[in-house]
C-alpha cells in the first residue's frame, strides 16, 4: 500500500483510501506515530476510519506539514492507532470489595441522554481533541447510520434515584466497544458506570472493551496492554458480520 507523508512525516489519509490497506501499511512500515492526519470531516468517511480501528480524534489548530495545503478547515482530524492499546477482556474483569457494595445502588442505561452525555465530557475536559466539527459528526453518525458502514455512536450513564451521576461514550463497531470519553458527577460513580458498562458488554456478547490510551485505573479494573498488531488482528475477528 502507497502511504502519503505530510512533510512533518504523517500518514495522511483521505476518503478515497482503502483503510485497511492504510493500517496494513502502518504496521507493514513499522510507523512510529501514533497519529495519522486527515481534513475530511464527512461522516461516512469518519465512520470509516473507526471501522477500521482507528480512534478518531481532532485538533483545531493548523499542524506543520499541512500549512501548504489550500482550502484547511476549522479543524484537522487526527485517526489515532496506538502503539499500545488498553484492552478490557471481560473475564479479566476486576471488580474491588469496596465497590461490590455500590453497584445495586446505580442503575445503568444505554443510549439515553447522548447529546447531554457528550456535552458534559466537553464541558469537564475541555474540547481540544473533541472539536465542533467532530463532535457534529458523530452525532449525525449516531443519526444517520449507514448501510455500508455500521458504526454506531453510543453511550452509557449511571444513574441514582433517577438522577444521571456518571457517563461515557464511545463506538460500537460489530463486537467491539470503543470508549472515547467520559465523565462523574460524584465519587466512585464513575468507576460504577465502567464496571456495569463492562458488564453489559458482556452478556450482550462483545468480545472486548477497547479503553484506547493505557491509564493505571483502566490496568486497575484488568485491562491488558497490548500491541497494534494484536489490536488490529482481535479487532478484524470482533467486527465480522456487521
Amino acid at each position: 500500500m502507497y502511504l502519503r507523508y505530510t512533510s512533518s512525516g504523517y500518514v495522511f489519509i483521505s476518503p478515497q483510501d482503502n483503510l485497511d490497506m492504510i493500517v496494513d501499511g502502518l504496521l507493514a512500515t513499522n510507523y512510529n506515530e501514533e497519529f495519522c492526519l486527515a481534513i475530511d470531516f464527512n461522516p461516512v468517511f469518519i465512520a470509516s476510519l473507526m471501522a477500521a480501528g482507528f480512534l478518531v480524534m481532532s485538533i483545531r489548530q493548523e499542524p506543520e506539514g499541512l500549512r501548504d495545503q489550500e482550502d484547511i478547515p476549522e479543524a484537522i482530524l487526527l485517526p489515532k492507532l496506538h502503539l499500545v492499546r488498553s484492552v478490557l477482556f471481560f473475564p479479566d474483569l476486576h471488580i474491588k470489595k469496596s465497590l461490590k457494595t455500590l453497584l445495586p445502588r446505580y442503575e445503568l442505561r444505554v443510549n439515553t441522554d447522548f447529546d447531554f452525555i457528550v456535552n458534559r465530557c466537553i464541558a469537564i475536559h475541555g474540547g481540544d481533541w473533541l472539536t465542533k466539527p467532530l463532535v457534529r459528526s458523530i452525532k449525525r453518525i449516531r443519526k444517520n447510520s449507514q448501510p455500508t458502514v455500521k458504526v454506531q455512536p453510543v453511550s452509557f450513564g449511571v444513574y441514582r434515584d433517577g438522577i444521571l451521576r456518571a457517563g461515557e461514550f464511545g463506538v460500537l463497531v460489530g463486537r467491539v466497544y470503543t470508549s472515547y470519553s467520559g465523565y462523574y458527577d460524584e465519587d466512585s460513580a464513575g468507576t460504577v458506570q465502567l464496571v456495569l458498562t463492562a458488564q453489559y458488554l458482556r452478556d450482550t456478547g462483545y468480545a472486548f472493551l477497547d479503553f484506547g490510551m493505557p491509564l493505571d485505573y483502566k490496568t486497575d479494573l484488568g485491562a491488558t496492554n497490548i500491541d497494534p498488531r494484536c489490536f488490529v488482528r482481535l479487532f478484524r475477528e470482533a467486527r465480522r458480520g456487521f
